[in-house]
């Protein structure tokens, strides 16, 4: 038997904080309890660092899913300054920070792995990597193997600095428009260091009422969520989606929330607000909104959210 040594401590510390971000494994929130929700700060990308964490805890939120990406609230070639400055604002107000957002898909990438160690040593336990995309020249199952081993790369750079990576599937063309793309993404990295962030919104569309088999596909590896809602519309002849605030559209969140429930997947949660908010939902510096409309609607979908998971 050899006596434990510093890396010995880190790694042990690391497996018991990703154990407990698990689905079933968290005691942190009792399912009974309405979850903690995450501000995705695109939407409030008009406002610096301090502001924006100032409005989060004003407006009811726990906590803060930061943008680390190109046009973010923080850029990723600033990470190393900039982020640690994000985080001590948002620690300030009581908000905690255990969510990103980047543009992170390649752990050979000098610049991602300046920012997923960035993010270690503040404190941020996950994020959301960028989309793939699909080439017209290579097969699909061909483009599929390939991305495969670009994400069991970044688990092993994962596993090395304690975070939990997550694919997110999105409706449209990117790859992860189906929650069977996202599953074969994931086969061949670790659990633990390596999910789904599962976005009920995009299931839906790509889903139909088929959405609920993709849930169970995934559920097991599913490592944060993101709430938002949308419906289809008539315009000019065409039928197009329209965003809309929580619970306005076609997301069936009773029956949602009574699944999480029912699988107790308690993950951290970003709420996204995409429908009109006079630039903030594209995350706009400038916005044709004031900043007031912004926030009373932002109130009125965590009323709803609250409302909507009490029900469930």
């Amino acid at each position: 038997m050899h006596s434990p040594n510093r890396r010995d401590f880190i790694k042990a510390g690391t497996l018991l904080a990703v154990s407990t971000a698990l689905p079933g494994r968290s005691a942190a929130q009792p399912q009974s309890q309405t979850p903690k929700l995450n501000l995705f700060s695109k939407h409030l990308q008009f406002l610096d660092y301090q502001a924006m964490a100032e409005a989060a805890k004003e407006i009811g939120f726990q906590g803060v899913d930061l943008t680390v990406r190109p046009g973010g609230h923080v850029e990723p070639e600033k990470v190393e300054t900039d982020l640690p400055r994000a985080v001590e604002a948002c620690h300030r107000q009581g908000l905690e920070t255990v969510m990103m957002t980047t543009a992170v898909d390649d752990a050979e990438n000098t610049l991602d792995q300046a920012v997923l160690r960035t993010a270690a040593k503040c404190g941020i336990t996950h994020y959301r990597m960028n989309w793939f995309r699909y080439e017209n020249d290579k097969p699909l199952p061909e483009t599929l193997s390939a991305y495969q081993m670009r994400i069991q790369k970044l688990d092993a750079l994962n596993e090395e600095l304690g975070l939990v990576g997550c694919y997110q599937n999105h409706a449209g063309t990117l790859v992860g428009a189906s929650l069977w793309e996202v599953w074969q993404l994931l086969q061949g990295s670790s659990p633990e260091h390596f999910g789904a962030q599962y976005d009920i919104r995009h299931a839906t569309v790509e889903g139909g009422r088929s959405w609920t088999n993709g849930f169970r596909l995934i559920q097991d590896r599913i490592r944060t969520l993101v709430m938002k809602d949308f419906k289809w519309v008539k315009r000019e002849g065409r039928t197009q989606l329209l965003n809309t605030p929580l619970g306005e559209g076609m997301v069936d969140f009773p029956h949602y929330f009574k699944l999480l429930n029912e699988t107790q997947i308690d993950v951290p949660i970003s709420l996204h607000f995409e429908y009109d908010l006079g630039g903030a939902e594209k995350g706009r510096r400038q916005i044709e909104r004031s900043p007031d409309f912004v926030f009373d609607a932002m109130r009125k979908d965590i009323a709803t959210f609250e409302r909507l998971w009490s029900e469930a």
